[in-house]
């Protein structure tokens, strides 16, 4: 009877600890709390947490176990080319973990992105932005010729552009880049840009390492700079990456390094 008693007692503590491991793989358990964490990370990445979920993670593990079973018994996790993968692969998962817990210890708050918003609206104060047109071609000749048709009157820009332009982009809609400010392009074209006023024609072609260019400002406007709560996710993002940066430059600072 006491044997029976204590074989009772045992089965009841057994139990609980049967029931952490939802598989076992020749002998290897899987624990209850990696297939939580697994899907944890699904969850994280967009999926919804559902029995049917679970149960591919499920046999998704089984899968793996089996397999890494394998891959150990016929050696190749001692292969030195797989062992440097393994190590590269552990080091990029321990760098994104120390970032992601940097960033939760240090989130980026609502006066940085204020201040940061601020700041970039201040620089774009008085800046213009340009709607312009453009002819290129390959050689100077050429395009001192389509100027010197276009300030004669003697051809459109619209007609030019479609037939002798050799920017695919552009060239179909009669040279037109749309509005833009200066900073979307190469210097020697946003300088030349910058000095036109609205309607004017280059005095001479650009050149810029794509070829010759004959400009058009068709029109200019001020810089409409957009409402903060439009742009705060991308400057969310800037100063998350400032904050990184400024973390692994003190870390290397400090190691040292022979």
């Amino acid at each position: 009877m006491k044997r029976i008693v204590m074989l009772a007692a045992a089965c009841v503590i057994a139990v609980p600890a049967f029931a952490q491991n939802v598989a076992t793989v020749n002998g290897k358990a899987i624990p209850q709390e990696n297939l939580d964490e697994f899907v944890k990370l699904l969850v994280s990445q967009g999926a919804t947490d559902s029995p049917q979920l679970r149960e591919q993670v499920k046999q998704e593990m089984i899968n793996r176990q089996v397999f890494v079973q394998a891959a150990e018994q016929q050696g190749i996790a001692k292969k030195s080319d797989v062992k440097t993968e393994i190590e590269l692969a552990r080091q990029g998962i321990l760098v994104r973990a120390l970032m992601a817990d940097y960033l939760a210890k240090h989130p980026v708050t609502d006066a940085q992105v204020k201040a940061e918003y601020d700041n970039v609206k201040k620089e774009q104060a008085g800046k213009n932005e340009y709607k312009v047109r453009h002819i290129l071609v390959e050689d100077e000749k050429t395009a001192n010729d389509l100027l010197a048709q276009l300030k004669s009157k003697k051809g459109k820009f619209e007609d030019l552009a479609k037939k002798n332009s050799k920017d695919p982009g552009s060239a179909e809609r009669g040279g037109d880049l749309g509005w833009a400010p200066p900073t979307n392009y190469v210097a020697p074209f946003a300088e030349a840009v910058t000095k036109l006023k609205k309607g004017q024609l280059v005095d001479k072609p650009v050149q810029t390492q794509f070829g010759w260019h004959v400009i058009q400002v068709e029109d200019t406007r001020p810089v409409e700079f957009p409402p903060m709560d439009q742009v705060r996710p991308q400057i969310e993002e800037m100063l998350r990456q400032q904050t990184l940066a400024n973390y692994q430059k003190e870390l290397r600072e400090k190691a040292k390094v022979q």
